[in-house]
């Protein structure tokens, strides 16, 4: 690879990695040609960037991002890499788990999710664990509509059964118009009067 590929290979991964939130590097070594394909058009289906890479280059694009100290990740860059850039936070996890249910490969070398680094094929269950921005928000929605479903819930039946132990506990009584009361006085007293 000429000096002039290699800055332009250099730029193309700075180029992913810009902006990315969720970076995994795994190991593909070992799938040949037709399952290297199959997992790549699955990783493209979940909106999943896979592109492989050499380490040395990966490296010197990783050191000229800012805002991010990759470094750590920097050990775990031997052998064949593959880097894979998504939105969601579990999605290639789970798509290497899934992978791996037929083949030994592909393998977690490191990820940088969530502004944390994981370092390890060890660390892929609780990646793939990890609940994503929209199922978070799900959740937090779900958890703050119960309670509000329960108070609308017993207001919307709170009416209906006060006015019903009202109309139970309240005794009939005639009452007379207010307008009819002091003739009705005025009459008794001019009875009693005239006795």
């Amino acid at each position: 690879m000429t000096k002039d590929q290699k800055v332009v290979a250099i730029q193309e991964i700075k180029d992913l990695l810009q902006d990315a939130k969720v970076v995994y590097v795994a190991d593909l070594d070992g799938l040949n040609a037709g399952k290297s394909s199959d997992f790549r058009r699955q990783a493209f289906k979940q909106n999943i960037k896979v592109k492989v890479v050499k380490n040395t280059l990966l490296q010197k694009a990783m050191e000229q991002i800012e805002g991010v100290d990759y470094s750590e990740m920097f050990p775990t860059f031997k052998g064949n890499s593959a880097l894979m850039i998504a939105d969601t936070a579990n999605a290639p996890a789970k798509l290497i788990q899934g992978f791996r249910k037929k083949e030994e490969k592909p393998a977690l070398k490191s990820a940088f999710v969530q502004e944390t680094f994981y370092l390890g094929d060890n660390n892929l269950d609780m990646l793939a664990n990890i609940k994503s921005r929209e199922e978070m928000i799900g959740e937090i929605i779900g958890l703050l509509q119960s309670p509000i479903q329960r108070v609308v819930s017993a207001l919307q039946n709170k009416p209906e059964t006060v006015e019903a132990k009202a109309e139970e506990a309240a005794p009939v009584v005639e009452e007379t118009p207010a307008a009819e009361a002091p003739e009705a006085a005025a009459e008794s007293t001019e009875e009693t009067s005239a006795e």
